[in-house]
C-alpha cells in the first residue's frame, strides 16, 4: 500500500456514508410503516424495534441472543420492509429516497459476500497459507540460483 493515511481515510469516508444512508433508510422504513398502519412515527418505530430487538442471554453457560423474529427470518424481513419501502416511493415518484433504499437493499444482500472476502483477505495477509514458501530474504527475484552436478559415466 503506497499511501495508508489515504486509503484509511477513504475507507472512513465510505463508512461513514454508509451509516448516513443507513440511518436515513431507516427513518425512510418507519416512515412508510407508520403510513401504511396509520399510526405514529414514533409508534411505528417501536414496534420495528421490538420486532428486530436482540436480548443477551446466558444458556448452558453460553452467551446466546433471543428475540423475536429467528435469525434465518431476519434477513428476508428486512429486505421485505426494504422492497414495500422501494415500492411505495417508486409509486409516488419520490426517486432520491428510492435510491437510498435500493443503496441500502444492495448492500444488505453483498453484505456476506463483501464479509468473506474482506475475511479472507485479513486472514491470508495474518496467516500465510502452508503451501506457500516465501523466498529467503537474501535472494533476488530476478536472479535463478541453480545448482549443477555431474554424472559419471
Amino acid at each position: 500500500m503506497r499511501r495508508p493515511k489515504l486509503a484509511i481515510g477513504v475507507t472512513l469516508f465510505v463508512l461513514a456514508a454508509l451509516a448516513g444512508t443507513m440511518a436515513y433508510t431507516g427513518f425512510l422504513v418507519i416512515g412508510v410503516v407508520a403510513e401504511r398502519l396509520d399510526i405514529h412515527r414514533f409508534v411505528a418505530g417501536l414496534l420495528l424495534g421490538v420486532l428486530f430487538a436482540r436480548i443477551p442471554r446466558l444458556s448452558k453457560g453460553k452467551l446466546s441472543t433471543v428475540g423475536l423474529l429467528p435469525k434465518f427470518l431476519r434477513r428476508p424481513v428486512t429486505l421485505g420492509l426494504l422492497a414495500l419501502t422501494l415500492l411505495h416511493f417508486l409509486a409516488q415518484g419520490d426517486n432520491v429516497a428510492a435510491a437510498f433504499t435500493s443503496l441500502t437493499a444492495a448492500f444488505l444482500l453483498a453484505f456476506p459476500w463483501l464479509k468473506r472476502a474482506v475475511s479472507g483477505r485479513m486472514v491470508s495477509s495474518l496467516f500465510p497459507f502452508p503451501g506457500k514458501s516465501k523466498p529467503p530474504a537474501g535472494n533476488d527475484g530476478t536472479v535463478i540460483d541453480v545448482e549443477f552436478t555431474e554424472k559419471k559415466d
